[in-house]
């Protein structure tokens, strides 16, 4: 079983920074694939980012291109996403899922049987 918790929500201003974590049980965290994935009010959960660790293999979202940045540092365990320019659109609950022994950075949530419980994040205009 893989557990995943997630930290670094907040309130930011339009224009901000935030940097999410998503520190991951598990022994082989080096072979997990990992991704980031949201959902605001009323609207179904899209894809954000993810990254095989085994590799290095990332994949991001059209409209996140650009703006955040997916990392993995497997002696910590902690994936992250760094979120530059961020706009209210980005406001959503952010939630890190898992798994384990896959080497591709795939965006379909399907794929991921570990998921964190999430994470606010609110874009102030």
């Amino acid at each position: 079983q893989v557990q995943l918790v997630e930290s670094g929500g907040g309130l930011v201003q339009a224009g901000g920074s935030l940097r999410l974590s998503c520190a991951a049980s598990g022994r082989t965290f080096s072979n997990y694939a990992m991704g980031w994935f949201r959902q605001a009010p009323g609207k179904e959960r899209e894809f954000v980012a993810a990254i095989a660790l085994n590799g290095g293999d990332t994949n991001y979202a059209d409209s996140v291109k650009g703006r955040f940045t997916i990392s993995g540092d497997n002696a910590k365990n902690t994936v992250y996403l760094q979120m530059n320019s961020l706009k209210p659109e980005d406001t959503a609950v952010y939630s890190c899922a898992a798994r384990s022994r896959f080497t591709i950075a795939t965006k379909s949530p399907g794929a991921y049987p570990y998921w964190g419980q999430g994470t606010q994040v609110t874009v102030s205009s």
